[in-house]
């Protein structure tokens, strides 16, 4: 993962209402969102890797990449897959947006941000090519290798096909698995090239899979974009600690086995969040003292030692107190 955006809580804060300027189904049960500023001014300006975040009814609050062109500043682009599973979001977007109707979104942030290499090997399962296609753009504009590999459960399921073929000077794999099986990783992972940033996004078997084959690479070669929290979020310290609000002066006891953003929530201090596990960073706060206990799988291992920011929704503290910017 890549070194936190120190805009994205400035950024985060910021709600923008926006029209859907254009709906196309790029896939099986994938839709393409273009969204535009209702008066046609430029949208924040943003770099490949980033996220919106998705203000939907209901309280639900969904983090889509944006996948179109950053350097296009009259609109942004998401693609989003209809989860078989959705809680509400998803199914809303398919079933209820409309051309012309509007959209409440914040940010953008970066999470996820492509860092300078003499190569890119990029890895995509399914939806996870929405943030990998700008990172690509990128790459290719400034004439690096690069190389793709790209699956997914069947051909007609592979959104963005169209977009990729157009992108020139690098070596492409698309691999529907109906077709062809699982992605080869030995082949491009097999052995450690200390010249090549990985970057990988998809669904959990994936990710876990090339983790696992870049365990003898060089800590900082790879970096990963989670659907789903790790197993390291199910081990947590349970002692009870203090936490001092700064802008109020209030202090809060957070006990053994209850998250910091609960408790935070039920003293009626409202944190904007989404998926509750560590893995959008929706919820980051910052720290302005004591030592946090991360387990989120979204901030790189400099930011999480650094300990100037946290997300409250799964970590807890080191130190008996903290004090956060709230």
């Amino acid at each position: 993962m890549t070194t936190f955006d120190s805009c994205s809580l400035e950024q985060a804060s910021k709600l923008l209402d926006l029209v859907i300027t254009r709906l196309d189904r790029v896939a099986e049960n994938v839709l393409s969102i273009e969204l535009a500023a209702p008066n046609g001014e430029p949208l924040p300006s943003w770099q490949a890797g980033a996220h919106i975040d998705v203000l939907l009814p209901g309280g639900i609050v969904r983090q889509y990449s944006l996948c179109g062109d950053p350097d296009r500043t009259d609109h942004w682009r998401i693609g989003v897959l209809r989860d078989p599973c959705s809680r509400g979001g998803s199914i809303y977007v398919h079933e209820e947006l409309k051309i012309g109707g509007g959209l409440t979104v914040a940010g953008p942030r970066n999470n996820f941000g492509l860092v300078d290499s003499t190569r890119y090997l990029f890895i995509a399962g399914g939806i996870g090519i929405t943030p990998i296609i700008p990172m690509i753009r990128a790459v290719a504009g400034q004439r690096k290798p690069w190389t793709l590999l790209y699956g997914g459960r069947s051909r007609r399921s592979m959104a963005f096909l169209d977009d990729i073929a157009l992108i020139s000077g690098g070596e492409t794999h698309i691999v529907p698995q109906d077709e062809f099986g699982l992605l080869d990783l030995d082949r491009f992972l097999g052995r450690y090239d200390p010249a090549t940033a990985v970057y990988c996004c998809g669904p959990s078997p994936l990710l876990n899979a090339v983790e696992k084959k870049c365990q003898t690479w060089q800590a900082g070669a790879l970096h990963l974009e989670r659907f789903a929290p790790s197993e390291k979020v199910a081990t947590r310290e349970t002692g009870s600690f203090e936490v001092e609000l700064a802008r109020s002066g209030r202090h809060i006891v957070v006990p053994p086995y209850r998250s910091l953003l609960d408790i935070l929530e039920e003293n009626g201090c409202q944190v904007t969040n989404s998926c509750r596990a560590g893995i959008c960073g929706t919820c980051l706060v910052r720290v302005l003292s004591g030592v946090p206990e991360h387990n989120d799988d979204v901030l790189s291992r400099a930011d999480q030692e650094a300990g100037e920011v946290m997300l409250v929704c799964v970590s807890r503290a080191k130190s008996d107190r903290l004090v956060l910017d709230l």
